[in-house]
């Protein structure tokens, strides 16, 4: 790989994760300038380079929890650089189910961390997972269920309010009264609506469609580990095609068949990977306190909490998901980065990054790709290098 600086231009030479030919990529201004073929050399040949990954469900991030009330700017810039550091140069905060009180708190908080550049570079929105979910225990997951209530758009509006605009994306269950006129305004201002923590049948689930729904979160997860095994949540989001999923495959959340079987019924260009995790990525094994709970962090980053018998997220960064799609499904590379990049750029309307193209933004990862693992070696958000291993 070649990196250097040339009038006001960044040069860098690697092999393109589509083609897997060797490119040479020009930057300046921020911007991607010329992408262009070359002959490559032997340092070149095991350097990749592809767009940065976009996760559009980051719940926290090495000890900084985005739903907690007491997040600075400061504590927010930490997670920016460590989520950068893991390949992901675009990304959405989520907030998951809380008392409307700390709901507007956090939201304000969120707010003003965006007035940080370095923020805002990385975050274009947030998104909100509840609290309008289903209250069916074995569906809510983790999310505490005392706070688990019907769509308000009054209230949903003040939260809006406080998050200055910037909430991008809202999970909901279309059989909670009064979520298909919820979604309807949702959509009609911008909002995307995502179908999740559900047990609504499939006319509720097409009707939410209908209304505007266009996301499924988590699909395969998010509901009880005992369904029925012909009329469940999930087989209706899989067969409609105005729905796109977002999937874990951090090989804990999906069985490998699983994430085979959605591929294949959705085709790769029509699922997006997400990560889902939350503020204990990084952190040593044990037991910790969530949401009130004792959960367990296992040796191999599966969060259980063994109470509700649930997941509780993911500590598995989005590149693991991209390594594990190409296992389990025997996509290509290309088709594995797109999931957690132009795919996702699609969804919500970033059409200034997402892909290796003139023009874009230059949000790139360079990495060294082995058998198994996608080593990240340097990380860049608008043509500035941001990370070096």
């Amino acid at each position: 790989m070649i990196d250097r600086s040339m009038n006001k231009a960044s040069i860098i030479e690697a092999t393109h994760y589509e083609t897997g030919k060797p490119v040479i990529i020009e930057i300046r201004n921020g911007l991607l300038n010329t992408i262009s073929e070359t002959l490559g050399s032997e340092k070149t040949r095991d350097l990749y380079i592809a767009p940065g990954l976009i996760d559009n469900q980051i719940n926290g991030y090495r000890g900084v929890d985005f739903s907690g009330t007491g997040l600075t700017t400061d504590r927010m810039r930490m997670a920016v650089e460590a989520i950068r550091s893991d390949g992901v140069t675009t990304f959405f905060p989520t907030v998951i189910t809380g008392s409307h009180i700390n709901l507007v708190k956090i939201f304000r908080n969120l707010a003003e961390a965006l007035k940080d550049d370095e923020v805002r570079s990385s975050v274009p929105g947030f998104h909100l997972e509840g609290p309008y979910l289903s209250p069916e225990e074995g569906f809510y997951g983790c999310h505490p269920p005392e706070f688990i209530r019907k769509p308000s758009w009054d209230e949903f509006a003040k939260y809006q309010e406080a998050a200055e605009g910037y909430i991008k994306q809202v999970t909901i269950s279309p059989e909670v009264d009064g979520c298909m006129e919820f979604i309807k305004r949702c959509t009609n201002n911008n909002v995307i609506v995502a179908i999740g923590h559900t047990n609504a049948s499939a006319e509720q689930i097409n009707r939410a469609v209908d209304n505007g729904a266009r996301l499924s979160t988590h699909l395969g997860n998010g509901c009880a580990n005992l369904i029925d095994r012909h009329r469940n949540p999930i087989w209706p989001q899989l067969a409609n095609d105005l729905l796109t999923p977002s999937i874990i495959a951090d090989g804990h959340h999906l069985l490998p068949e699983e994430v085979k079987v959605f591929c294949r019924v959705k085709g790769h260009a029509s699922i997006i990977l997400t990560s889902d995790v939350t503020h204990l990525i990084g952190m040593a094994p044990g037991n910790y306190l969530f949401l009130g709970s004792e959960i367990v962090l296992t040796d191999d980053g599966l969060i259980k909490n063994p109470v509700l018998n649930c997941l509780a997220g993911a500590s598995l960064p989005l590149k693991r998901g991209v390594e594990n799609v190409i296992k389990y499904t025997g996509c290509t590379l290309g088709e594995a980065v797109n999931m957690a990049s132009i795919n996702v750029a699609g969804i919500f309307n970033l059409s200034d990054r997402g892909s290796l193209a003139p023009g874009k933004r230059a949000d790139l990862i360079v990495f060294e790709k082995t058998e198994n693992e996608r080593i990240i070696k340097q990380v860049w958000v608008k043509g500035r290098k941001v990370f070096t291993l």
